[in-house]
């Protein structure tokens, strides 16, 4: 398997993959991702800024989908706690990640962290920040396991409150 960055012909592919993510979070009684984001325009966007990453396996199946960028997050100025990292510096920023629903728990979210990791550490950029929904415990224990450090409370542009983490690259 490797990743890869999205094309317009990937655009089904990742939708099919966050359509099962939504069905998934609302199966676990969790509001996230259900007002209709994120949608088809907004992973379009993804790629065409060159932000939307896929994981394919050796039949070019795409098995899992990731927005990474080292744009500022605009969200990320104002939290209620602190960043580890001053957030006018240089960070990467994760979000949009799912898995396809027949692979998950074979570790791609990991392995999507560190092919964004390294790509840090190739540019030398010292920080990954990441949020999400306070009851996404799967995610949130994921991140935790992977040395994220909780930060603070962000709310997104729609008013959404989300649990911000961030890691120290080194």
């Amino acid at each position: 398997m490797k990743i890869q960055l999205s094309t317009t012909k990937n655009i089904p592919a990742i939708m099919e993959i966050i359509n099962d993510a939504k069905h998934l979070l609302a199966s676990l009684n969790i509001d996230q991702w259900q007002n209709g984001y994120p949608n088809a325009a907004q992973i379009e966007q993804d790629v065409q800024n060159g932000e939307s990453y896929v994981v394919v396996n050796d039949k070019n199946q795409v098995m899992a989908t990731s927005m990474f960028t080292t744009n500022p997050e605009p969200t990320y100025l104002f939290i209620d706690g602190n960043w580890l990292v001053d957030e006018h510096k240089v960070y990467g920023v994760i979000h949009r990640m799912a898995i396809k629903k027949e692979f998950r728990k074979l570790g791609l979210a990991t392995f999507l962290f560190d092919a964004f990791h390294q790509q840090l550490k190739n540019k030398n950029i010292k920080s990954l920040k990441i949020d999400t929904h306070e009851d996404n415990l799967g995610m949130q224990s994921l991140i935790k396991k992977l040395g994220y450090q909780y930060c603070g409370i962000i709310y997104t542009d729609y008013g959404a409150k989300r649990l911000a983490f961030e890691k120290i690259i080194s």
